[in-house]
């Protein structure tokens, strides 16, 4: 066989349509595809978005379908990507993953600017209800246990640098008031201009504080000033999770500001998990809550034990026993509860659980599904984007539990044809299950059965 050569080449001015590259698909993508088809997602997502849009076009073309756009920011978790242009981008250049989103090859998939005025324009409601619309989906796999959750928190860098703030109080940059500081204590003169070596030098020297009711960036003002988990100081949000410690599926991703303490917002959190469950037709309600000792506080026992919430929250060491002169007998009693079920060894085992459990969903969630770092700005808008990731990490806890695969790139790793072949068999006895179960399945044209007809064709269950 001679060996082929690349050269220069003229475009062919017109192509045949049975003679375009075609992908048969990835497998889980299929799946997923077929799990969405299933719960009926795109008649739904585009009769709850269709008061967001023009109820009669008269000019443009239409725009894209909503299933198509959430699925493309399900493709960002999946396939790791933070931004929405590298999420565009990975689109258009995939095939199978044109096959997921159902865009022909003679059309272009939707570009990053499309994305934008389509999150713009669909209102923050919309991604809460797609967010329990997957919730609904592992309730009627009876997949969500509820009983027992875990709660904890991270932050998420802001698209927003620190050179952005200024004062409050007179809209000084950092430059500027360090400037006036320097002119009040008679380091330089009144008309004199330091040079940026002299401004550092002196600001090294000072002691000082950057406290968010002080200063605030004028990029991203819903943006707080904050400590990172690496130890930077930068503007950032805080993402806080509530996880089903059973199935590990997240029943409320809260994003808030960073500078609100964990133990403010911990039953906030928990309350909004239970309104999820609600909205998902789950009888479950929450009744025990695992959290880390960041989140202990006497009001926050006192407030969770009169929601009937058992908390296990390890107590912080203090080196002074506590005192509880003119303080209510709620909080003592609210700690002294606490404090006897951590002592026992389920309140040890359910730590064990929170700290492995909940920092998996940060993982997925935030280090492996792209969303460390927000590109977005404003609470609202960072909310949508954490919101649908969050919700495509549930989606990938039921592809996992009831397929036994969890992302497409599982079968990308060494022993991806041990997770193939586990995938086919699932679904196939899945189907035929299900299909056994209504007693109408149909063999070369001969009805089985006499509750109604079915034909199921067999080789069809293999993917």
């Amino acid at each position: 066989m001679a060996m082929g050569k690349r050269r220069r080449r003229q475009e062919s001015l017109f192509i045949m349509t049975e003679d375009l590259p075609r992908s048969d698909g990835h497998p889980f993508y299929q799946q997923l595809n077929a799990l969405l088809a299933e719960a009926d997602f795109d008649r739904w997502i585009e009769g709850r978005c269709q008061p967001f849009y023009a109820q009669q076009e008269t000019r443009g073309k239409p725009s894209i379908p909503p299933g198509v756009y959430f699925r493309m920011l399900l493709v960002g978790y999946f396939e790791g990507i933070e931004s929405q242009r590298g999420i565009a981008w990975r689109c258009a250049d995939s095939l199978s993953l044109r096959a997921f989103l159902g865009v022909p090859l003679d059309q272009a998939t939707p570009d990053h600017s499309t994305m934008s005025v389509t999150r713009k324009r669909i209102g923050s409601e919309v991604f809460d209800e797609v967010f329990r619309f997957v919730l609904t989906i592992a309730e009627e796999k009876r997949l969500l246990a509820g009983k027992t959750v875990g709660v904890d928190s991270t932050t998420l860098e802001a698209n927003a640098a620190m050179k952005s703030i200024v004062r409050r109080d007179t809209g000084e940059d950092w430059r500027q008031y360090v400037m006036r500081l320097m002119r009040e204590d008679g380091t330089i003169e009144t008309e004199e201009v330091p040079s940026d070596d002299e401004l550092r030098r002196y600001d090294k020297k000072r002691k000082k504080t950057v406290s968010n009711d002080d200063w605030v960036s004028t990029t991203d003002p819903d943006a707080r000033i904050t400590k990172m988990k690496d130890g930077r100081t930068h503007l950032a949000y805080k993402a806080e999770h509530v996880v089903d410690l059973k199935s590990e599926i997240l029943l409320a991703a809260e994003i808030r500001p960073a500078d609100q303490a964990d133990a403010h917002t911990l039953v906030d959190s928990v309350i909004e998990a239970n309104i999820n469950l609600e909205a998902a037709d789950s009888e479950v309600q929450i009744e025990e809550v695992a959290a880390d000792k960041g989140y202990h506080a006497n009001a926050t026992l006192e407030l969770a034990d009169d929601l009937d919430l058992r908390t296990y929250i390890p107590e912080p060491q203090q080196k002074d026993p506590r005192v509880w002169t003119n303080k209510p007998e709620e909080f003592r009693r609210a700690v002294v509860n606490n404090r006897r079920r951590m002592s026992r060894a389920k309140g040890k085992r359910l730590g064990r659980l929170r700290s492995e459990r909940v920092e998996r969903s940060f993982a997925h969630v935030c280090d492996t599904g792209g969303m460390r770092r927000s590109w977005l700005r404003g609470l609202e808008d960072v909310t949508k984007r954490y919101r649908l990731a969050a919700a495509a990490h549930n989606l990938g806890r039921i592809m996992r539990l009831l397929f036994g695969i969890g992302k497409p790139r599982v079968l990308q790793a060494p022993v991806s044809l041990i997770w193939l072949m586990q995938f086919i068999a699932k679904t196939f006895w899945r189907r035929l299950t299900t299909a056994v179960q209504h007693r109408t399945i149909v063999i070369s044209g001969r009805s089985v059965g006499g509750a109604g007809t079915l034909t199921a064709n067999l080789s069809k269950c293999l993917l």
